[in-house]
């Protein structure tokens, strides 16, 4: 059977392989220079062609929603995602009726509200998004954050009684409080509880006046993917139709709460949930309304992260998001809700430099674990365990997090990081598709093997005795078994194959029509075939990024980027004066730089042409 490869000479959709089985490794790449295996993505050409007749779409465009299982009828919602469409009566999630009643009472009698969060990126935007909400109602909402060394995740009874001391007789509490009903009894009798939360319960919820999580053991909402934040906003909806429907607003102004939404999808894309359905609307309105810049804590942020371009899913998971999320890992739990929900440009400037500070230093702790924690995972990983556990001696709570992504997309193996202070082991966890790390945690814990934990099925966070390092592992290890079955590294799935000259910036801007990209929508990866760098450089501070030119095989030149290429195979190929051939597997995008536009290629991954 012939390898016939068509390659893209224009801006027509990219081509895939001729009469090859299913089950083919393009351009026979079984292990690339990162160690992955390259399959296809194909979807079926009879949906691609009746995508591309019925809403007039480049064949491109037809051809990706195909090959992500977008039908004809649903198209139109996957492209121009709206909430009028894609967004239910928040009162299908239990409780929200009645969280929605006491919020809005609150707001009537003008009680003393406090919102409790938590220090990531959610925590801080569900809780900027009900302060800010609040605050539009003339409630002065006090925020609290805790301590992640000194007080840990989640409300505590020291906590929720210093709030009650301060007057307040509703605390609501959101990206927390499923799991937390002894400490929340320290309220019993003098402050109501209303919690708006997403992670997995395991149980009963506490008995509070409302607990609204779509992930509650008998939610039938079926919006489990939605984050903390998500179900924030979806409360302030109920709440200012239970007040509109009260005559609340005779003689007052509606708030606009579409306004609200640049919080919904900077915490959407930062928690990692799937861009798909209702999320894709949210995160799509909430970018929109984040490049108007009327939250001046994100456009200080932006500014400090010296962004350029308007703002885009890249935008806040890595320039916005590692921000946010440092003031909680290093010191500064309530920053970044402060600054979410300041509007005081001269504060938000001040800190969002300070932001800026302290993530630079997170970076520098974050380096320190980093070594440690790969060499560790490596040996784990090279002995054929299912999940990886590190721990180091002192490791900062507040970076284990990040490593533990990073192990985890190194050795496509559920990781846990855990530094240890005392004796006690205090970490988390990141994992992937099909490897319920949640669940798999607080079974653990129900054992007795931890002390706290919970999360979701991507991530969570835990504690136990470290002497206890080999039964937890093993445990785990038990429970996620069929993970030793996966490859070492994660496969590479391409959607298609370019030329250098097939590179144009209207092929780049089709493809960018299924943006944001993210968890569930990745971004498109296309392979240009047998090119050669003809320049290589490295660019920025630690020079972890290579820029270069590409030329192909049958002409043009485009330039091209590969980040965290500090080191190994991939890197050496780039920058390797011998400019062999490689296959370059990568992202096409359009750039825009001072009004003008010119396509880019992100380098991913590549390999070796066999016969070069």
């Amino acid at each position: 059977m012939s390898r016939r490869i068509i390659i893209s000479r224009s801006s027509r959709a990219p081509s895939l392989p001729d009469a090859l089985p299913e089950d083919a490794a393009p351009f026979g790449v079984v292990s690339s220079l990162t160690g992955r295996r390259w399959s296809w993505r194909r979807g079926p050409e009879r949906i691609g062609a009746a995508l591309a007749e019925r809403h007039a779409l480049p064949d491109v465009v037809a051809r990706l929603l195909a090959g992500r299982g977008i039908g004809v009828d649903q198209a139109a919602d996957f492209l121009e995602p709206t909430l009028r469409a894609l967004m239910p009566d928040p009162s299908s999630l239990i409780d929200m009726d009645l969280a929605a009643d006491r919020i809005a009472a609150a707001v009537r009698a003008g009680e003393q509200v406090a919102v409790f969060g938590d220090y990531d990126v959610d925590g801080a935007c569900s809780g900027a998004l009900m302060v800010s909400f609040l605050g539009s109602l003339g409630v002065a909402a006090r925020p609290y954050i805790p301590d992640r060394i000194t007080e840990g995740y989640g409300p505590n009874a020291a906590a929720i009684a210093l709030l009650c001391d301060e007057g307040a007789s509703l605390i609501i509490c959101v990206d927390c409080g499923i799991a937390a009903g002894e400490a929340l009894a320290a309220a019993n009798g003098r402050a109501d509880v209303v919690v708006l939360d997403h992670h997995k319960a395991e149980g009963p919820p506490p008995s509070l006046a409302a607990v609204v999580n779509p992930n509650r053991l008998d939610d039938s909402s079926g919006l489990g993917h939605l984050c903390a934040t998500a179900v924030a906003f979806m409360a302030a909806v109920a709440t200012l139709r239970v007040l509109r429907r009260a005559g609340y607003f005779g003689g007052r102004q509606e708030p606009d709460l579409k306004q609200l939404l640049d919080l919904v999808a900077l915490a959407t894309v930062c928690d990692v949930m799937p861009l798909v359905g209702l999320n894709r609307a949210f995160v799509t309105q909430g970018l929109r309304v984040m490049g108007a810049g009327s939250r001046v804590g994100i456009a200080a942020l932006l500014a400090v992260a010296q962004a350029k371009e308007a703002p885009s899913a890249h935008t806040l998971g890595f320039m916005l998001g590692p921000r946010i999320n440092a003031g909680g890992r290093v010191g500064k739990p309530d920053m970044g809700l402060r600054l979410l929900a300041c509007d005081d440009a001269i504060d938000a400037r001040a800190m969002a430099e300070e932001l800026d500070r302290v993530n630079r230093h997170r970076q520098e702790v974050e380096a320190e674990v980093m070594a440690d924690a790969m060499r560790q995972a490596e040996a784990q990983a090279m002995a054929g365990l299912p999940v990886l556990l590190v721990l180091g001696d002192g490791w900062h709570p507040g970076v284990v997090g990040i490593v533990a992504g990073r192990v985890k997309e190194r050795f496509n193996r559920p990781s846990l990081v855990a530094g240890v202070a005392d004796g006690l082991a205090r970490g988390s966890g990141r994992s992937i598709a099909g490897a319920d790390l949640g669940a798999a945690i607080i079974a653990a814990r129900q054992a007795g093997l931890f002390i706290t934990g919970g999360g979701h099925a991507m991530a969570a966070g835990f504690s136990f005795d470290a002497a206890r390092r080999e039964e937890v592992h093993a445990f785990l290890s038990d429970r996620l078994v069929a993970a030793a079955l996966l490859p070492g590294a994660a496969g590479l799935v391409l959607e298609g194959v370019l030329s250098v000259p097939g590179c144009t910036t209207d092929l780049g801007t089709a493809i960018g029509r299924l943006a944001p990209f993210g968890n569930g929508n990745d971004e498109p990866v296309f392979v240009l075939p047998r090119v050669r760098v003809a320049k290589a450089g490295r660019v920025g501070k630690e020079g972890a990024t290579i820029r270069a030119f590409l030329t192909g095989q049958d002409g043009g030149r485009l330039k091209a980027v590969c980040f965290r290429a500090k080191d190994g195979p991939l890197a050496n190929a780039l920058l390797d004066g011998a400019r062999v051939p490689l296959h370059l597997a990568g992202h096409l995008r359009t750039e825009r730089w001072a009004g003008e536009s010119s396509p880019g290629f992100q380098i991913v991954d590549a390999a070796p042409v066999a016969d070069g």
